[in-house]
């Protein structure tokens, strides 16, 4: 499918336009952004892909669309797992929920930058190097039984302690050698100057760590998203649809994040599915095999296993729900637990 400069030009202008509407009209500065607010404009973010999605229907036909929504609801899947690792940046950082959107608002703006290098680079490796599609799915095999081994693993609390800890970033130690950094957070700006002198602040260190982040999990998603599809106004479409949602979508999850316990294993799933897709597939095409999974069963397999991890994490938040009302705990056992915690502590 070829697709005119025309296209990558009006959608360029559309994402400038919706990047100017998301920070200076539907966030305000230094405003907090309740779970009510966050839904809503996640509900747009949604339907605008959705309508988009349509014009690609319209314009390049039914394969394409298909090609698109499947490939905005895989990215769109792995970033709700970024978004958890997000706040946890943010609450290392110290930063305060009226300055995130503005952190992230640039986040965002740098992940729309680097995925277009990444998905130009992962289409010519392909288009070059054919067999680099074993390598993709190989990956992703590793990294969804990765991530689930990790959920069973039991790690000590010290050292999850220590990881957190921003200070234990290797970034962060490497970027602390290169240019001083303040602890002042008096004012939401990323350099500040003290005697004459160039600082960095915490606010920066934040937005460093989480677009190196995102780097990182590029490296699962671009191939996931190429599994789906090769063309690359496709391809990078359906990520900036999927990144664009992803501010108003972090707000939204800290009020709903029950809804995600099991989100670990559904993304899993997904990340082995599509690996074991991208072999096969490859594999097929080589040998003029008569077999494909279809992006149709794809769309399918990745709806259900989101759908699947949903409902597993209501009915375990229901089952604690039920069990704390059952138990309920007595000012007596309150006492009783401090008093022993304190002789432990003494101890």
């Amino acid at each position: 499918m070829e697709v005119s400069a025309s296209f990558w030009i009006g959608f360029i202008i559309l994402v400038v336009i919706l990047l100017s509407l998301d920070m200076f009209v539907f966030n305000k500065k230094g405003t907090v952004i309740d779970v009510k607010k966050a839904l809503w404009l996640s509900l747009f973010w949604i339907s605008l892909a959705l309508v988009f999605n349509a014009g690609v229907y319209v314009v390049f036909g039914k394969e394409s669309a298909l090609e698109f929504l499947t490939a905005y609801l895989i990215e769109e899947s792995l970033s709700i797992d970024n978004l958890f690792v997000f706040i946890i940046i943010f609450t290392a950082f110290k930063i305060k929920p009226e300055h995130q959107h503005s952190v992230l608002f640039w986040g965002i703006l740098g992940a729309i930058v680097f995925r277009a290098v990444f998905i130009f680079a992962g289409v010519a490796l392909i288009e070059r190097f054919a067999w680099i599609m074993y390598v993709f799915g190989a990956f992703l095999l590793f990294t969804g039984a990765k991530m689930v081994a990790d959920e069973f693993r039991v790690l000590d609390h010290e050292k999850e302690k220590e990881k957190k800890d921003p200070n234990n970033n290797g970034l962060v130690k490497i970027f602390k050698r290169v240019m001083p950094v303040t602890d002042d957070m008096s004012e939401p700006t990323f350099f500040k100057k003290i005697d004459k002198r160039l600082y960095a602040t915490p606010f920066f260190l934040a937005l460093l760590v989480i677009e190196f982040t995102d780097l990182i999990f590029a490296i699962d998603s671009i191939p996931a998203v190429l599994s789906v599809s090769t063309n690359t106004f496709i391809v990078y479409t359906s990520n900036i649809f999927a990144i664009l949602g992803l501010r108003s979508l972090y707000f939204a999850l800290r009020g709903i994040m029950d809804l995600f316990y099991y989100l670990k294993y559904a993304l899993s799933g997904i990340l082995i599915f599509i690996g074991f897709k991208m072999i096969i597939n490859h594999y097929a095409h080589t040998v003029a095999w008569d077999f494909h999974i279809s992006n149709v069963a794809s769309l399918l397999a990745i709806a259900s296993f989101l759908l699947i991890s949903i409902a597993a994490s209501l009915v375990r938040s229901r089952v604690v729900k039920q069990a704390v009302v059952r138990e309920p705990v007595t000012v007596r056992e309150i006492v009783d637990k401090m008093g022993r915690d304190n002789e432990i502590l003494e101890n």
